[in-house]
């Protein structure tokens, strides 16, 4: 199998951004951010998604983590776009329904090579210590749009944020690792159209 594996480096007068994607890895992160909410969210989302991640990132989180966070979302979602190539012999779908305690999250994936976000979750205070928790929105628009896939959030219950949102990220992994799956009956682009 060929290696499902990119590289991004990002710079900008706002953020540094170099990250390491492999898709067919063991659940091993090396993740340096200056957001340390959205570290320990990306070593989650590698880990449940038996992904390979490093990431090394600062930016200007004087101001605040908007420009970092986004970035970061732009970056792993251009590594999986490369990574995942012609997306022949993938399973293309995945679903699943992820809980943390009282949290219950569920989220569906199409990597269709259309980007859209569907995002139905009510948060029920604004941030998790000092991170915004509109964040997460964006972190994830962020990533589908450079990934160009299809993407559905929804928060099903919870009360506690940190397990909300920990619920979607390791979501997110479990969904994307089964999504990109090779299926051994499938040996060529999956569509009937031949492309995605």
């Amino acid at each position: 199998m060929m290696n499902r594996i990119a590289q991004i480096d990002r710079e900008t007068t706002e953020t540094k951004v170099r990250l390491i994607l492999n898709l067919d890895g063991a659940g091993k992160a090396s993740i340096n951010t200056n957001v340390p909410f959205l570290t320990h969210m990306l070593e989650l989302f590698t880990k449940h998604g038996l992904f390979d991640l490093t990431v090394d990132a600062t930016g200007d989180v004087h101001i605040d983590a908007h420009h970092t966070v986004e970035d970061i979302g732009i970056c792993l979602g251009q590594a999986f776009r490369e990574a995942i190539g012609d997306a022949a012999g993938i399973c293309r779908y995945a679903s699943g329904l992820i809980p943390m305690d009282e949290a219950l999250c569920q989220l569906a994936v199409d990597v269709s090579n259309r980007a859209y976000l569907g995002f139905n979750v009510d948060f029920p205070k604004a941030s998790v210590g000092n991170f915004d928790v509109e964040l997460v929105e964006e972190f994830l628009s962020a990533f589908v749009s450079n990934a160009r896939v299809s993407l559905h959030v929804s928060m099903i219950s919870g009360q506690n944020l940190h397990h909300i949102i920990e619920a979607i990220f390791k979501a997110l992994g479990v969904v994307l690792d089964k999504a990109t799956q090779k299926d051994p009956r499938k040996t060529g682009i999956p569509s009937t159209k031949g492309i995605l």
